[in-house]
């Protein structure tokens, strides 16, 4: 058996992406670490924060009860902040993820994988999906990282665009919206918060990982982050056979890997 570690920028992150991988690791045996870089400070503020509790406190609690359905055995914290879309106030805040020293923020993150011996580290792809700073750092910093402690295999978390196209063309046939009122005009072709397209095209990808037989686990953990549930509705408006064709496949594109998109697995 090995060892996975999920690293990722956001309270929330891990579920989207890998959160059918990391089931799946855990029901074969895995140990599973997840890594937080930030504490999200940015996101959804809910209606209902107790008196004293912040969204940082939220996030983390439903980071920790997504972390539980999820079954990932150590959750830990780099304790940067969030660092905010391009262009806000926040990108400037020497305590952001943003602007980390890369070989610290690094350092960080290679002493957990060292720790775990980690057979096996996932990241985001060079554009962090969408654009976003913190992203872009995740993927900076998790290949960094791997070099730092000679980490053997990297898969770069990422969205198929053109799987995302599709979806979406079946959520309209079945009277689905594509997302909260100000998300209806979502285009993935269009520019992200970068300019360039979300995700990645199905010709860049390497890996699509069968995650089917875990899918409650991972529309649970989603649910666990409900102060976000905004960024996630229209997935979670999805009938569950349809949610089961959107995310039932989770993709990778695997460092070193020749572009081809074909089924496969973290631990091969």
């Amino acid at each position: 058996m090995g060892t996975l570690v999920c690293f990722h920028a956001h309270p929330d992150d891990e579920t989207i992406s890998t959160g059918g991988s990391i089931a799946r690791a855990v029901a074969e045996g895995h140990r599973v670490v997840l890594v937080v870089a930030t504490n999200g400070d940015f996101g959804e503020v809910p209606d209902d924060l107790a008196p004293g509790e912040t969204l940082v406190h939220r996030r983390q609690s439903e980071a920790a009860k997504s972390a539980e359905a999820l079954g990932v055995h150590r959750l830990e914290w780099l304790g940067y902040k969030d660092s905010g879309m391009t262009g806000w106030e926040q990108n400037t805040d020497p305590e952001s993820f943003l602007l980390a020293d890369l070989e610290e923020a690094s350092e960080r993150l290679a002493i957990i994988l060292r720790e775990e011996s980690a057979d096996v580290m996932t990241t985001y792809d060079w554009h962090g999906n969408y654009g976003h700073p913190d992203h872009i750092k995740v993927h900076q910093v998790g290949h960094r990282a791997a070099e730092l402690a000679g980490t053997p295999a990297v898969f770069e978390a990422t969205m198929n665009r053109d799987h995302i196209v599709r979806v979406m063309s079946m959520a309209s046939e079945m009277g689905v919206a594509n997302g909260d009122d100000n998300d209806d005009d979502f285009d993935p072709s269009g520019p992200a918060d970068d300019g360039n397209p979300f995700g990645m095209s199905e010709l860049e990808l390497t890996h699509a990982v069968d995650v089917t037989a875990f899918i409650a686990q991972k529309r649970a953990s989603m649910r666990c982050h409900a102060s976000q549930i905004t960024d996630t509705s229209f997935f979670l408006q999805l009938p569950d056979e349809a949610f089961a064709v959107a995310f039932g496949t989770e993709w990778y594109i695997r460092k070193g890997a020749p572009a081809g998109v074909r089924p496969g697995w973290l631990f091969e």
